[in-house]
């Protein structure tokens, strides 16, 4: 039995999808029960990595959607519009759909599953974390017996080869990221990934699945490397810490009236060497998932490109194939993505969060500075971890001095933080981040 696939989009991922529906020997033989039957593209006349027959291609999307061969739309073309439209409209006409648009699935995913809830088809997303990482599908299925206590993981590929590079070699932000745009690995515009809007996305379908809820995207704290000074990847690496860029959702429990209270959030964060995460280099991916009674769950691998990613997009058609076959329709609505089932989730007080810090003070380098700098954490109950000066190459009369923290309320270090601010020896807090 052919399955028809329709794809919106043919760029990097589309070409992958395309080359592997093209080549089904050796493959899940379900591949060969799938047949590209329309393709929208931007440009008829635009050279392409693979060859596809000319009268399948097409610049109208609606046509794809609408195309009565077409029976799984499979959308890889990115951005919001006309992306989301689009998936709805597959919806609409009782189409299942797969995607690898985070963007759109963190912003707009209760939308979505209401609309897929009313058709009963199933919207697959497998792609839109961690590329060829299976991640969506484990805490769906094989993790949903657990309680989900943290999901936390270097999700951008770009942010990791930069950091990795900065840490192995001391070389400046500016210079790895120039590196990692003529490698493929930024984009000219690398803002959504080292401004970590990108893994900002990721993290917010991830704690949507692992916590039953939808979270506002636009609420989670979000941090990137873009203000990331060398000098704190150095000093970390001396105090026994690596620097990534983590994303991270915690269960903090549940309110009275039923609301799992979350603490989600995106930041370079210091990580101590023998952290699970802290051996991820390059432009690999991991997710670290820990539960009750799982314990620690960590999976790992490239988390984008043309191959891992296409390898999820298509994973998911199988999914969707492989019940077509045995049922003979579309298999229903995905239970966990019915908006029915989902609970309130909220994000937390970021204030009333716990978090060890890294905290970097430039001071006079004057006799009992060290002890007022202790003083204003000890009067707002900061235990200090270790607390080391380091020498400078600015003037003479100058320090720099590094604290990190033990867990702490995060109103109470920022009101230390405040008094320590206002020592007259302090000339600046120059860089603050957290700390696992």
């Amino acid at each position: 039995m052919t399955i028809g696939i329709g794809l919106l989009g043919l760029g990097t991922v589309g070409a992958g999808v395309a080359e592997i529906l093209q080549t089904p020997d050796g493959r899940h033989p379900l591949v060969a029960d799938l047949e590209l039957k329309r393709v929208a593209v931007r440009d008829l006349n635009r050279p392409r990595p693979i060859e596809l027959p000319s009268e399948i291609l097409c610049t109208d999307p609606q046509a794809v959607v609408q195309d009565p061969a077409v029976d799984i739309v499979v959308e890889v073309m990115g951005g919001l519009e006309p992306a989301r439209s689009l998936i709805l409209a597959a919806i609409a006409a009782g189409k299942p759909v797969v995607t690898a648009n985070k963007a759109v699935i963190a912003r707009h995913g209760e939308e979505i599953a209401a609309a897929a809830a009313d058709k009963g088809v199933y919207v697959l997303i497998e792609a839109a974390v961690g590329g060829g990482i299976p991640i969506i599908e484990p805490l769906k299925q094989s993790l949903g017996g657990n309680r989900i206590q943290r999901v936390s993981g270097i999700i951008n590929g770009t942010t990791n080869y930069i950091l990795s590079r900065m840490a192995d070699e001391g070389a400046a932000y500016a210079e790895v990221l120039a590196d990692a745009q003529r490698l493929g690995y930024a984009e000219a515009d690398p803002a959504a990934d080292v401004g970590g809007g990108d893994a900002a996305d990721k993290i917010a379908i991830l704690s949507g699945l692992a916590y039953g809820g939808p979270i506002e995207r636009a609420a989670i704290p979000t941090e990137g490397i873009d203000r990331l000074d060398g000098c704190d990847v150095n000093y970390a690496d001396q105090l026994g810490y690596v620097v990534k860029l983590v994303a991270q959702a915690k269960n903090l429990g549940t309110a009275s009236d039923g609301t799992v209270q979350l603490d989600v959030r995106v930041s370079p964060t210091l990580l101590p060497k023998d952290h699970p995460l802290a051996g991820v280099h390059g432009v690999n991916n991991a997710i670290l998932v820990e539960g009750d009674p799982v314990g620690r769950v960590m999976f790992y691998g490239p988390g984008a490109g043309s191959g891992p990613t296409a390898s999820a997009v298509v994973a998911d058609i199988l999914n969707i194939a492989g019940i077509r076959a045995a049922t003979g329709n579309n298999g229903g609505l995905d239970p966990l993505l019915a908006a029915s089932r989902w609970r309130n989730c909220a994000l937390v007080d970021a204030g009333e969060t716990l978090q060890r810090h890294y905290v970097r003070l430039q001071t006079g380098d004057e006799a009992g500075v060290i002890g007022r700098i202790g003083s204003c954490f000890g009067d707002q109950g900061v235990s200090i971890r270790s607390i080391v000066q380091f020498e400078t190459s600015g003037e003479a009369t100058d320090a720099e001095i590094v604290v990190i923290t033990h867990e702490v309320k995060q109103q109470h270090f920022a009101n230390a933080l405040a008094a320590i601010k206002a020592l007259p020896e302090v000339k600046a807090v120059a860089a603050c981040l957290p700390t696992l």
